[in-house]
């Protein structure tokens, strides 16, 4: 006060001396800029409000909102746990409940939730009436439950709307001891107490059932074809608790719409059977998921009945993929085709009802020109978009009516991408499942009353493959509205043939206009041309079949299952499908087979080679034709193709006349070809040594025969005369045995001598043999 006096004594021209009036300028000066710097400071109460660093040292969760949208007369309950963050026990704490202000756009709601600090201009007052709950001293590190219950009518809301609803933990620490707000968190709460008086809003929520990959076209080797799964992870899904239970469970009763996958069904039909599992070193196990997946079906065809359900094609195809990365590859789209023919048969023959198969849904809903001409080319004429893909001109916040005509006779169902996307978290925490069934509601009330005159269809498309926690998420943010104040269930079937708003957008984007982020998760080029290897490579193997079923219809829903939207993200596993598949099938087509033959000798001009074909499949083949090719036809000639024609686990032997013209070694060949000219299989070669008998040699032999001939009859006289002389000279044999001694001495000195039957008999042993013909495998 004197440096303030002396100051305005200054002022005021009083007589001190001019140098300490500029002495006590300099201090006064001094002191103002120090108290600025905040170097000195002067005394002040403790601040009880917001300490902005400290009231983030506890966290607070909110668990349950209940009710979600309460009424005028209800009591409102909120639970949750406080948790000390800090490093500093706190004490003398309570958690209270503020109410914020009323929230005004839908940008706003989505910024309510965020862990920043309290702020005490915002957040509101605590509101009281000894609604508060004492907390027990918090050290650090632990956590406590609390539970606040409030009558609505003390929370003082004003108008309907929506309102920002924090619930702070206020106490003391040892380094500060006064009370301040040490954690705060805020939700959301819709009020409107009594139907609205405007129009309410028509919600269409569709409610996917759809499923990873789960069975190959791997069957067991019996007339059952029981089929072979890769791991029994779907029965975990089908269990009590699991994902897919909880998803049919939670939906029974819901105003949904059921949008289902019909390979899933027929998968879990297979399971209601005997199947096996595969093991390690390709053995396998029975499955143990029969009673499941009996119950599980049984459970759904008693959910579904009476509501719409939506067929996706067979293996919910990924259709981006196809309009990007496959329609150019050929025979591809025909894929679509057929798994949206095979969805409607599959749907209506296990659950026993007539499905909507005109619906497109790509994935998130993103589109462009190339997406939707791929959707519509298989009688998808409504294609389901989302509207962050198909946005409003000049970035409207406006949420219009969801049907949009498109042209060419074709409807868009553009989702509203705030509600389609407000459960894609973790909502495995209470917290932010509460926190994310709150944000639903008040958005869905935002939108009702930014034009509560204009009656307006709305669409939620949520995620493909929704969590167990999700979809309880979900359940809860649906029975909140059950009581049709703001809001009234519609099929997605009626909100596709709503009249669209006139200044809704129609312009489908342009394909620069995917998002890069999904682009790079698609099916490449070359994943649709191994799938039409695959297909050619069946569609070769069924002509020949005589149950072609066994084999077309497996491979058939396998090649549809290989362009599925839940390979995104697993481009590995994807890739390892097809190969599977396609390597099964080159396995099935290889048991039908020529049986390897070893080199022959043919003798003769003429003679049969015959050809084994083996068929270890359990069904028949024909259709086939044997052809036996020579590499020298002037040497051997073969006769034309044969048919062939072997029933299951047997084997044909086909005979082939051969014609041979000269000497030497031929190579054979010997290959499969169906009826329409095409190769099957691989060929088989093997050598046959021709060695033919020409006229020059059969002369020579038949002049040997002769000279054998007649040295046999010389032989035969001169015994004879020898025989008659020994009758006729009696006696005489005793006076001429010196000379028949002399002449046997001859004879053995002189072995050649004409006469001598041992040495006629010598020089013509082993004569050949008579001409005829031998085949030797």
């Amino acid at each position: 006060m004197a440096d303030a006096a002396e100051f305005q004594e200054a002022l005021q021209g009083t007589t001190a001396a001019p140098a300490c009036r500029w002495a006590r300028h300099v201090v006064i000066l001094l002191t103002g800029v120090l108290l600025c710097a905040g170097l000195v400071q002067l005394p002040t109460a403790p601040a009880a409000h917001a300490d902005s660093p400290g009231s983030r040292a506890v966290d607070v969760a909110v668990d349950s909102v209940a009710p979600v949208a309460p009424k005028q007369d209800d009591t409102l309950t909120v639970s949750g746990t406080v948790t000390n963050n800090g490093k500093s026990t706190v004490s003398g704490a309570h958690v209270g409940l503020r109410v914020g202000p009323q929230i005004n756009t839908r940008s706003d709601i989505d910024d309510v939730g965020d862990r920043s600090a309290f702020a005490p201009g915002t957040d509101g007052a605590e509101v009281g009436g000894n609604h508060s709950q004492k907390i027990d001293a918090l050290a650090p590190g632990i956590s406590r439950d609390f539970k606040l219950t409030v009558p609505v009518k003390d929370l003082q809301l004003s108008k309907d709307g929506v309102y920002q609803l924090g619930v702070t933990l206020s106490g003391q620490t040892a380094d500060q001891p006064y009370e301040r707000v040490l954690g705060i968190r805020r939700t959301l709460l819709p009020w409107q107490p009594s139907t609205a008086e405007g129009k309410k809003t028509q919600l269409t929520f569709l409610w996917p059932l759809v499923s990873a990959t789960h069975l190959t076209a791997r069957t067991e080797h019996d007339q059952q074809q029981t089929p072979i799964f890769p791991n029994d992870d779907l029965a975990a899904e089908l269990a009590p608790g699991g994902r897919l239970q909880q998803l049919v469970a939670l939906g029974k009763g819901l105003p949904i719409t059921w949008v289902i996958d019909p390979d899933l069904l027929a998968t879990v039909e297979a399971m209601t059977k005997s199947y096996t599992v595969s093991g390690p070193g390709g053995q396998t196990t029975r499955g143990r998921g029969q009673a499941v997946a009996k119950q599980w079906l049984s459970q759904l065809q008693d959910a579904v009945a009476g509501h719409q359900v939506v067929a996706l094609p067979f293996g919910d195809p990924d259709i981006a993929s196809l309009a990007h990365q496959g329609k150019d590859v050929s025979g591809t789209l025909s894929h679509l085709q057929s798994a949206t023919e095979l969805a409607s048969t599959t749907v209506d023959t296990i659950l026993g009802v007539k499905p909507r198969t005109d619906f497109a849904w790509p994935v998130d809903g993103a589109v462009d020109s190339s997406i939707v001409d791929v959707a519509t080319s298989a009688g998808a004429h409504n294609v389901i978009a989302r509207s962050d893909s198909l946005r409003e001109p000049g970035s409207s916040p406006y949420a219009p009516t969801a049907a949009r005509q498109i042209g060419g006779g074709n409807t868009a169902i553009v989702a509203d991408a705030r509600l389609s996307t407000a459960f894609q978290d973790e909502m495995v925490r209470g917290d932010d499942s509460s926190l994310a069934v709150q944000r639903f509601l008040a958005q869905s009330l935002m939108v009702n009353k930014q034009a509560p005159e204009n009656e307006r269809s709305i669409v939620v498309a949520p995620q493909r493959m929704p969590t167990a926690s999700q979809a309880q998420a979900m359940a809860e943010a649906l029975r909140g509205l059950s009581d049709g104040r703001w809001t009234q269930p519609l099929d997605l079937g009626d909100a596709a043939r709503v009249q669209p708003d006139p200044s809704a957008s129609q312009q489908v984007p342009g394909t620069g206009s995917y998002p890069d982020s999904l682009r790079a998760q698609e099916l490449p080029t070359k994943a649709f041309e191994a799938i039409q290897e695959t297909q050619g490579t069946l569609d070769s193997f069924k002509v020949i079949l005589t149950s072609q079923d066994r084999v077309v219809t497996p491979f058939g829903s396998a090649i549809m299952r290989e362009m599925s939207t839940s390979w995104r993200g697993n481009p590995r596993g994807a890739a390892e499908f097809r190969d599977a598949v396609q390597s099964y099938l080159h396995q099935l087509t290889r048991q039908v087979h020529l049986i390897k033959k070893s080199d022959a000798t043919l003798s003769g001009r003429s003679a049969t080679i015959p050809v084994t074909v083996q068929n270890e499949l359990l069904q028949g083949v024909r259709g086939l034709r044997l052809v036996l090719t020579s590499s020298q036809p002037n040497r051997l000639k073969i006769d034309a193709w044969q048919p062939v024609e072997v029933a299951g686990g047997r084997s044909q032997s086909v005979k082939f006349e051969t014609r041979a013209n000269a000497n030497g070694p031929v190579q054979v060949t010997a290959r499969l070809y169906s009826d329409d000219g095409q190769p099957y299989g691989e060929p088989m070669t093997f050598t046959v040594h021709v060695t033919s008998i020409t006229p020059m040699v059969l002369l020579v032999i038949a002049g040997g025969v002769l000279l054998l001939v007649l040295a046999g009859l010389r032989i035969y006289l001169q015994r004879k005369r020898a025989a008659a002389r020994e009758a006729a000279g009696g006696g005489g044999e005793a006076e001429d045995g010196g000379d028949s001694g002399e002449d046997g001495g001859a004879g053995d000195g002189d072995p050649g001598q004409p006469g001598d039957p041992a040495a006629e008999s010598g020089t013509r042993n082993g004569g050949p043999s008579g001409s005829g013909e031998k085949v030797e495998r």
